[in-house]
Parts: structure tokens; sequence; C-alpha cells
């Protein structure tokens, strides 16, 4: 028997043994377990090999970019959504060790390699902080790209659903709608926007609520875009647009809002990023704060810990991004001179938000590999539905904050928040 044949054996003694409550069809044709259902397809022979020689999430997640494993009759959502069958844990330490162990040898030393690699990693994964190089990593793959599963708008943050059946094209108006509100714009102010991407923000509060905008971005392909849709609107002589860091603005704005750029910052970055908020805002002035962040553990050493899923996260689509807690998003504003009013939690809407993504992208995902090729949008397939899964699980979580200037004194807002959900 050759290491192809006990490869085989290998795998089909672990379905067996732990059930997984799906099917896995070999590269051989072989389909193991569940007559029905959603099947995990394994094409590729070195499989086991390469978990024994390197057993990460990093392995698995370039196993699915390269097709060595696949789904069929089904997604990843179905694979999600299938009912436990037991704790992993407990089923791989009841596997029968002495049959794996006879066939484990022969494999590991046939020394092959799976079918070859797209190196899709970001260049600083565990930099404290995104460079312009990283943003462009993640932001300048193509813009046609991401207009395949956004909204008519692009716009990349989550989305406002008043009902979760609406799609995403209604959610992100209302979401930019939602910010203006909290914002409390008036004809006239000025408005800053902090990584502003393909303009929508700045677009719709132009048209909508009268102001003058100002955004800033490090992203070439976005700010062409957005210069061009800001074009396309006769908005010229109402918003502009700098590729330029926050760091470098001067000057000063009635109304500032960051949404969807701050979980690039790095930790290292904060303090300097609240005291440039603070600057560039004027006195009376109102700071929306939108942002993901994950679970406090009370232990702050527990709690920036990078599990695996972090790891992954930013060796492959986020370099050098972190997340604070909305505990240390309020400290941090509380110390930079900030009074904190409103925090809304958008978890639900943002898990909706990305699996409208996932999907979209599904639907087109023959146009998405013509784009950017198979291994990318593979790769982003997987990202998308893997966010909606985090969302929803409550693993991570994403806040809309408003903060106001410290100051004596009425704050402006009023009494209470009755018209923001009218």
């Amino acid at each position: 028997m050759d290491a192809t044949e006990r490869a085989v054996r290998i795998v089909r003694t672990v379905v067996e043994a732990i059930k997984p409550g799906f099917a896995v069809r070999l590269w051989t044709g072989e389909r193991i377990g569940l007559a029905t259902g959603p099947v995990l397809i394994i094409n590729d022979h070195d499989i086991v090999w390469q978990i024994v020689r390197r057993p990460s999430l990093s392995t698995l997640i370039e196993m699915w970019i390269s097709k060595a494993v696949d789904i069929e009759d089904g997604s990843l959502f179905d694979f999600y959504a299938l009912p436990s069958t037991g704790k992993l844990r407990s089923k791989l330490k009841a596997l029968p060790k002495r049959a794996l162990l006879r066939d484990l040898p022969a494999v590991l030393f046939s020394r092959k390699q799976m079918a070859s690699r797209v190196d899709l990693a970001g260049r600083n994964p565990f930099v404290s902080g995104s460079s312009k190089e990283a943003i462009q990593h993640h932001y300048d793959i193509s813009n046609a790209f991401y207009g395949l599963f956004l909204d008519e708008r692009m716009v990349y943050s989550c989305g406002y659903f008043q009902d979760f059946a609406n799609g995403i094209d209604e959610a992100q108006v209302d979401k930019l709608d939602h910010i203006c509100r909290k914002l409390r714009l008036k004809p006239g102010e000025r408005l800053l926007d902090i990584g502003c991407g393909w303009g929508a923000m700045l677009i719709h509060a132009a048209k909508n609520y009268g102001v003058v905008g100002h955004g800033v971005s490090l992203s070439q392909a976005q700010t062409s875009l957005a210069r061009e849709r800001i074009r396309a609107e006769g908005l010229e002589d109402k918003i502009t647009i700098e590729i330029k860091s926050y760091a470098e603005l001067t000057g000063t704005f009635d109304k500032i809002s960051s949404i969807g750029m701050f979980e690039h910052l790095g930790l290292a970055n904060h303090a300097a990023y609240f005291s440039a908020v603070h600057r560039l805002l004027k006195p009376g002035g109102i700071y929306l704060h939108h942002a993901i962040t994950r679970r406090s553990k009370g232990d702050v050493k527990k709690t920036l810990r990078k599990g695996p899923e972090y790891k992954a996260l930013i060796k492959y689509i986020f370099p050098g991004g972190e997340l604070d807690t909305i505990g240390m998003t309020s400290s941090n504003l509380e110390a930079h001179g900030f009074l904190v009013y409103d925090v809304e939690n958008l978890r639900e809407h943002y898990a909706r938000t990305c699996r409208l993504w996932a999907e979209r992208l599904q639907a087109r995902f023959d146009e998405a590999i013509a784009e950017v090729g198979e291994a990318k949008a593979r790769l982003w397939l997987l990202y998308l539905s893997g966010c909606s899964i985090t969302f929803e699980r409550a693993s991570a979580q994403i806040f809309q904050t408003v903060a106001t200037k410290r100051a004596r004194g009425p704050s402006g807002l009023p009494p209470t928040r009755a018209d923001l959900y009218r």
C-alpha cells in the first residue's frame, strides 16, 4: 500500500470516528458519511502530510485558497448551521491512535508538497498599525471587485437594518443617514470624514444635509473613484478628498466621522489619533466613532492576546490591524478630552451585512475570479463568511460612539434621542 492509499485510510478513519455531521468526498471519488447535505471535498492527497507538518489555521486557509479543500451542495454558512455533534476535542482524543500510527509514517516520509500556493499574506502582519502599503494591500485590490458585492454607493462598513429583511442598498442608505443625524449635521458646517473610502458618507451628507465635506484616505484606488463620483454628483465645490494621514491635517471642523478606519491604526497609535481628533474638532463639535471591537476578558494581557483567527485575519486581510474593546475606546476618549454621550452596538447588523456581502460575492463568483484570480476570490469569500459568523457568535462586536469635546455647560445635544429612532 503506497502513501496515497494510506492517506485515504487515515482520512476515512478520522471522518468515521468523529462523525462531523456532513459528508466528505476524497480525491479518489470515495464519499464518506451522510448521503445528503453539504459535502466537504478534499482534492489533494497531501492534506494529511500538510496538517501534521503544520497544524494551524493558516494551513487550513491555504488549503481553501488553493482549492485543496472545497464545498459542494452548500456554503460555509450551511456548514456553520449544522447541529453540533459533540465537542471536537473530545472526539479527537478518542480517535483510534494505533490504527492511525500504522499509516502515518509512510505518509509523512513521502515528504510531498501540496499544490503550489499563491502568497496572499500581508507583509507586516504583526506590526501595530497599518502602513500605506498595508492599506493598499486591502483596499487597492480592484474597485470593480468591491463593486461585485458592495451596495450601489460602495459603502464598505456595517449597514443599519431598520428591518433585517431589508437589502444591502437600503441598509447602507439608512446607515449613512443614521450617522448624519447622530452628528446633528447642519447646512454650511464643515465635516471631516477620516478614512473616507469611496466617498459615500461625504456625498450623502453634502446632498442631504448641506455640509461642506473633506475626506482623507491612504488608498489611491478609492480616492480616484470617490473623486469621479463627486464630479458626477456636481459636488466638487462642496467636497474635497486628500490622500493624506489624519495626523497631517490642519484647521478645525464642526463635525468629524470615522467609519471603519480605526481598526487599521494599531493600539500603539491610539493616543496620537485621539489627540489629533481633539485638535481638529471645534469646541461644541461632535465626533462619531464607528469601529469593530474585541471582547474584554478582564485581564488586559488575556484581552489583547491574538488567537488563531485574529492572527489569520491580520496576516491575510488587514496587515497591522488591531482591535480594542469598547471600554478602551471610552477610556481613551475621556483621557483625551472628550465626553462620551451615546454608545450603540451594531453587532447583529454587521453579521447581516457580511452575510449579504458573502452571498453577493458568491452569486458573481465567476466575475470575481476574472477580476482578481481564483485564489484571492476564494480568500475573500472565506473572509466575508467568517466575519459574518464571528459577529453572529458575538466573538466580535461593532459600536458607534458619539462624543463631544469636554466643556462646562450644555453639550448642545437634545434631551432625548427619540429623533434618531423615528
